[in-house]
């Protein structure tokens, strides 16, 4: 799979792009893959609202990879001044396993060291995604020891089904 099909998310993605983050992470369509946060959390995983914010401000991108039924994968970067974080790697349930979310990663490494010069990649990750999280570690990403806490005030990012979540960070160097 060539990288060249990776572009820029724009505000006419926004509702197909709801459709693939919520099928990925959240209800029944998001068990046909592994990446289902279903048995965590209930309820939305982001908003029109949010993705519009996200793709508006300049210090972030998303990119995304369709195909002929519509977006097939997508993964946000925000720049900062020291790193890069990635977040929302996302791939339609039906195409995991498939290599979509290595690359995924692998574009928005890239776009981190070549675009903004940066060297250092951060992401976070619900601490209880221990499959998640050994997936990242086998990518090469290590577990900083930090924590941050679950907005479990702020309902836009799902109803929670637990009251022990948080994230922990990862980091690697590109």
């Amino acid at each position: 799979m060539s990288a060249s099909v990776w572009r820029r998310v724009t505000p006419d993605d926004i509702l197909p792009l709801i459709g693939l983050i919520q099928s990925a992470y959240r209800g029944d369509a998001s068990k046909a893959g592994w990446t289902t946060e279903a048995h965590l959390l209930g309820g939305q995983r982001i908003d029109a609202g949010m993705l519009a914010r996200q793709i508006a401000d300049d210090a972030n991108i998303m990119l995304m990879r369709s195909d002929d039924a519509g977006p097939l994968c997508c993964v946000a970067l925000e720049r900062h001044a020291d790193y890069g974080y990635v977040g929302t790697v996302t791939v339609r349930p039906t195409a995991q396993g498939s290599g979509l979310g290595r690359e995924a990663l692998e574009v928005a490494e890239a776009h981190i060291k070549g675009e903004w010069g940066l060297s250092r990649v951060r992401m976070t990750v619900v601490a209880q995604r221990e499959e998640l999280i050994a997936w990242y570690a086998r990518r090469g990403y290590r577990n900083t020891g930090e924590t941050a806490p679950f907005p479990y005030e702020d309902q836009r990012f799902g109803q929670p089904m637990r009251d022990d979540l948080y994230f922990v960070v990862l980091e690697k160097g590109v």
